[in-house]
């Protein structure tokens, strides 16, 4: 049996585990959170190395993405050089080709072009972000907003593209919790003045704490584009009044897991790391990944 097994900076309430079998194979995914201390993530990482078949770093990003450049997180470099046999993936691969594709596929039941989208943090998503452009969706890019607070929203991609090539080489080398939520902050919502650009958009699309954190009240049936929900996601998702969830990554008991797990378990089946584009979207094809759109008001 392969086993892969995300080690995440998040909370240890959100843990989980499950067997799969794709394409013949019997898969053991596993999800460990760490509640926010890097030493503790390093050395179970260590741990892991050499016993698992591949390792996906979760609440933390290794790589993000601006326009072809590519720029690394110093706290993820120490959690990805813990492993020395065992590949370790941050799930960025595939969020440039599922999420990109998810956008596409979705052109047959929401209307791009009429459609404004709200998307927290573009940097860690810009492979989405590009989607969304192609299609012609009018988009917010609100790395500014979320990631450092200030009231400062972007609506051109070309721009945030700039800006990121500008800021990027600093803000990578800031302790990632100043920039993202991670241990128990991943589970207090703060509704504030950010709620106002929730209530612009039609739909809200990337990262789910970056989403979930800053959420106001009454979404007013509006949708969320994320990943990785668990049950009690969905229950605070109806209790703001999102009227449709679509996840990028599919449902495992009751749950979807990130694309770090999902990045991972493609390593794991394909036996190698790294992987091309064109291989990720060609297990993404074999294994039939497609967008999943859950109906919440229907469940209510």
């Amino acid at each position: 049996m392969k086993h892969v097994v995300s080690v995440s900076l998040g909370s240890s309430r959100r843990d989980a585990r499950a067997e799969v079998e794709l394409l013949g194979e019997r898969v053991l995914l596993e999800r460990r959170g760490t509640d926010g201390d890097l030493k503790r993530a390093i050395a179970l990482i260590q741990e892991l190395d050499g016993r698992v078949d591949a390792i996906g770093l979760g609440g933390i990003d290794l790589f993000v993405w601006a326009g072809g450049r590519r720029y690394a997180f110093r706290d993820a470099l120490k959690l990805a050089q813990a492993a020395k046999k065992t590949p370790v993936v941050d799930g960025s691969g595939l969020k440039h080709t599922l999420e990109r594709r998810a956008v596409h596929l979705l052109s047959d039941q929401i209307d791009w072009k009429r459609t404004k989208v709200l998307i927290p943090s573009a940097v860690d998503r810009f492979g989405l972000a590009e989607a969304l452009a192609e299609v012609g969706a009018q988009a917010l890019y609100g790395d500014f907003i979320f990631g450092l607070g200030l009231p400062i929203p972007l609506y051109s991609l070309s721009l945030l593209q700039k800006l990121a090539h500008l800021l990027l080489p600093l803000l990578t080398k800031l302790p990632f919790a100043w920039l993202y939520p991670t241990g128990e902050r991943q589970e207090r919502s703060l509704p504030d003045w950010r709620g106002r650009y929730y209530l612009w958009a039609d739909l809200v699309a990337g990262d789910w704490h970056y989403i979930r954190r800053h959420m106001p009240l009454d979404m007013g049936g509006r949708s969320v584009l994320t990943n990785t929900t668990t049950a009690e996601d969905l229950a605070f998702l109806r209790s703001r009044r999102v009227g449709r969830l679509i996840t990028t990554t599919p449902r495992i008991e009751g749950r979807s897991f990130g694309t770090n797990v999902m990045e991972a378990l493609l390593v794991a089946l394909a036996g190698k790391h790294p992987l091309s584009e064109g291989e990720y979207l060609g297990y993404i094809e074999r294994l039939g990944l497609r967008p999943q759109v859950l109906e919440l008001k229907e469940e209510a």
